[in-house]
């Protein structure tokens, strides 16, 4: 009798949990899997609110229907994940003023079954903790290289974190003392926010416990370079904006693509003119790269040789985003997200 009411006040205390969760779910034109997102949050219970952002296939009808609240973004105004959930955020606040947790995640991701009772209960025992990520793993792994490697990517290592990614459950009292996302971000909004939660004395945490499945759907090599031109854009726009901080980010990933990108392959067609053996070394020096990241993620593995060879292409992508966001701070440009789907 005891065991089960021991039980009964651990459910009872998961429900007052949850109770107090709310959902700001965005995205743009992910048809099924904005409808797989928002069926796996039914059963919460919480006030959810579906930010999109100029959807064409139906999306805020389908939102709607499955009981979310519809925020469209404002066409006039450049688009970044970063003012979707800024945007959210407030639309959630006016719906219930007193929600002390809210869940973000990306309209391409279904919620785990136990993700919020389980973010939520760390948050609580944890009052240190400003925000709290789990395990995220993409649906079809094996349908291209481009959704290996991603689901390779979620799998970062437990516990204390410099930052969460766009699935994270957080404090609301947290967020908003931190001013919430950085609306301009093209990328990179979540660690430029942790960054300023970490100043506050706060802490970020990953827990081992199943959090979303992603559906990347990259398929095709275009998808991968403008998803890594995205990242570089962010990597110069967040480090512009922290490199005044004690803690700058992103300064050795520009600085990797700087080397590789455009350093090095500049360097030795220039000492190529003056002696052509250094036209002859400049791939060997990229070949050696490739098989050192290859022998170190493991060599008997196809996919480690993939893997090599897309990052170091990747980093000419990067300095295209770099150059892309220099040419929009020099031109005193605004802009809006680059999509790669």
């Amino acid at each position: 009798m005891a065991d089960q009411y021991s039980t009964e006040a651990s459910q009872a205390h998961m429900v007052d949990l949850t109770s107090r969760v709310g959902v700001v779910v965005i995205g743009r034109n992910e048809g099924q899997r904005l409808i797989k997102c928002l069926e796996s949050l039914a059963p919460s219970d919480c006030p959810i609110i579906y930010v999109d952002s100029a959807s064409t296939d139906g999306s805020p009808a389908a939102a709607q229907s499955r009981g979310a609240i519809v925020h469209p973004l404002d066409l006039g105004k450049p688009f970044t994940a970063a003012r979707a959930r800024n945007e959210g955020f407030a639309k959630l606040k006016d719906v219930d003023s007193d929600v002390t947790y809210v869940l973000f995640v990306d309209g391409d991701c279904e919620v785990e079954p136990d993700w919020i009772a389980t973010a939520a209960r760390f948050l609580n025992e944890n009052i240190n903790v400003a925000a709290v990520c789990g395990r995220r793993k993409e649906r079809f792994p094996d349908a291209s290289i481009y959704n290996q490697l991603c689901d390779r990517e979620w799998n970062t290592p437990i516990g204390e974190s410099a930052a969460c990614g766009g699935d994270v459950l957080m404090r609301v009292d947290s967020f908003e003392a931190a001013g919430g996302y950085d609306s301009t971000m093209i990328a990179g909004e979540e660690p430029e926010l942790c960054g300023r939660l970490r100043d506050q004395g706060l802490k970020i945490w990953r827990i081992d416990a199943p959090m979303t499945v992603h559906d990347a759907a990259m398929l095709h090599f275009r998808q991968w370079w403008l998803r890594a031109v995205r990242s570089g854009f962010g990597y110069a726009q967040v480090w512009a904006t922290s490199r005044s901080t004690s803690d700058p980010l992103y300064g050795r990933e520009i600085f990797r693509a700087l080397f590789w990108a455009l350093a090095l392959p500049l360097g030795g067609l220039i000492a190529g003119l003056f002696n052509p053996i250094f036209w002859l070394l400049l791939p060997v020096i990229y070949l050696v790269q490739i098989c050192r990241m290859a022998i170190r993620s493991g060599p008997g593995q196809i996919i480690s040789w993939q893997a090599a060879l897309l990052m170091m292409v990747g980093k000419f992508g990067e300095l295209a985003g770099i150059f892309r966001f220099a040419k929009r701070t020099l031109q005193k440009q605004q802009g809006g997200t680059i999509f790669y789907k």
